[in-house]
């Protein structure tokens, strides 16, 4: 049966059709008119837009609704809502309807024909997106930047490519199973046996079950604290602990650590990288950057430049991104080379997309975090978003950090599936060093040694676990957190 394509105009030496399968479309509304249960096996994925014809829309419309109300859709009961004036060549709504359904096959292709309908529907939509581009380029506003396009394109593209899943909707309880089983073998297979991404920091991994797809976590403190040395050395512990393996389709898939975005809005890729050099080589970074350091410090230096060549740890160093550019720079890196984990050092730096007079800061920082949390669940990785602290931290005796000490915006709160602190005593202590040889300096030494190469990171906030304090160690020469060794954790002396 052949339909006139009343929409398409006839191909000609400068005319390309846009790709269409008229056959698919009346063999699968045939199907679904002759027995209703060929509509279940497209209706998670498919809507009337996917159809070319227009009639076939229509159909594909009235058809869901009336079986969506639990009644039967036939030819009769259909026609009722098709106007008597429509003609399809020279047939009428009912007569159409029921040749539809006379020349059907079987409904064991229905998804068959689905998927070609709707992959042929993306095509059309990638060539819709690719004519906006040159319409667009040619026509643009004057206010409009070529960025501003750029963003907007790759936005509709990667909509575009994680649209299509033709999966979802009920699964039985044995299906639910295997997923949970294989969730629980992906954890044992990682090391540390987490659900998420291990930090690299056991304590922090034993409370937090490593980094949770889809999570907003946010690192808080003050100048000082450490809160980019502590996102670095999570970001290269995770990068470095990389693993992936072929995949059936072609592409890698992780199976160990995580392939890293850094975005540093604060510092350049170099200052970064040169943290990461000291904190992994125990070379201080600023003899690196004074170049006092000896041969033996240059050959370790140039052993783990070799080695870090390989991590997949990727920086992004341009200061004063739009929550806009940040997500789509985000996207290509998914898309180009894989993204499992995203860092941003830090909030309080980056701009709101649409950024208007009126809007105060607390406005924009409320647009960010919402955005970056809609970013999470879109790219289904744990973002490390930084953020800064107000001052009234400091006006108190105990500076350990509240949730009501985040600055600018209490959505930071409120997005975050995470809310963490980074706290040194040991930073405090050292600003009230009194006069030698008095009993208050004697009080304050014995402080210091307590306090010494200690950091605490507080969760002040967890939606999906406990709350608590994890104590660190914290080199502050080299700007890197470890595991606290503890004594009760020291191997047994032969003889006791």
């Amino acid at each position: 049966m052949n339909l006139p394509a009343r929409r398409l105009d006839e191909p000609g030496e400068s005319y390309r059709s846009p790709p269409h399968n008229l056959e698919a479309e009346q063999a699968l509304l045939g199907a679904i008119l002759i027995n209703n249960e060929a509509f279940y096996r497209v209706h998670d994925f498919l809507e009337p837009t996917h159809f070319v014809e227009p009639l076939h829309q229509r159909i594909f419309e009235i058809v869901r609704e009336i079986i969506r109300t639990g009644k039967t859709a036939t030819p009769v009961t259909v026609k009722t809502f098709l106007p008597d004036t429509l003609r399809v060549a020279d047939m009428n709504p009912q007569q159409y309807l029921a040749r539809l359904a006379a020349e059907a096959t079987t409904i064991i292709n229905a998804g068959d024909y689905g998927r070609t309908i709707y992959d042929l529907a993306l095509r059309r939509s990638l060539i819709l997106i690719g004519e906006d581009m040159v319409n667009i380029a040619y026509d643009a506003p004057v206010e409009m930047a070529p960025q501003t396009q750029i963003e907007d394109a790759e936005r509709r593209l990667f909509e575009l490519a994680e649209s299509g899943r033709y999966d979802g909707g009920f699964a039985n309880f044995e299906t639910a199973l295997t997923h949970a089983v294989d969730m629980a073998a992906a954890a044992y297979k990682r090391d540390g046996h987490l659900s998420g991404i291990a930090t690299g920091l056991d304590d922090l991994d034993r409370l937090m079950g490593g980094l949770q797809p889809s999570d907003l976590v946010i690192i808080a403190g003050r100048p000082g604290m450490g809160k980019t040395a502590l996102a670095t050395n999570i970001a290269f512990n995770i990068a470095e602990a990389w693993r992936g393996e072929a995949a059936p389709d072609g592409s890698t898939k992780t199976v160990d650590g995580g392939i890293v975005g850094f975005f540093s809005l604060e510092m350049s890729a170099e200052q970064l990288a040169t943290r990461i050099i000291a904190e992994q080589t125990e070379v201080a970074s600023h003899k690196i950057r004074r170049g006092t350091i000896d041969e033996s410090e240059f050959a370790r230096l140039a052993a783990f430049a070799k080695t870090m060549a390989k991590t997949p740890l990727y920086i992004d160093q341009t200061g004063g991104l739009s929550i806009a550019q940040l997500a789509a720079r985000a996207r290509r890196l998914k898309r180009q080379r894989g993204l499992d984990v995203m860092v941003i050092d830090y909030i309080q730096l980056m701009q709101a997309s649409s950024r208007r007079s009126g809007d105060s800061r607390v406005q924009e920082v409320t647009e960010i975090t919402n955005s970056l949390k809609a970013l999470a669940k879109e790219l289904n990785v744990p973002i490390l978003a930084l953020s800064q602290l107000s001052r009234q931290v400091e006006q108190r005796d105990d500076k350990r950090p509240q949730l009501s000490d985040l600055r600018e915006s209490g959505s930071i709160e409120q997005d975050a599936d995470v809310v963490m602190f980074v706290f040194r005593e040991e930073y405090y202590l050292k600003n009230r060093k009194p006069k030698e040889g008095t009993d208050e300096y004697f009080k304050w030494q014995a402080e210091m040694d307590a306090q010494r190469g200690r950091a605490e990171v507080i969760i002040g906030k967890q939606r999906h676990g406990p709350t608590g304090t994890v104590e660190l160690h914290f080199n502050s020469e080299l700007t890197r957190f470890g595991n606290l060794v503890r004594p009760d954790a020291y191997p047994t002396r032969y003889g006791d």
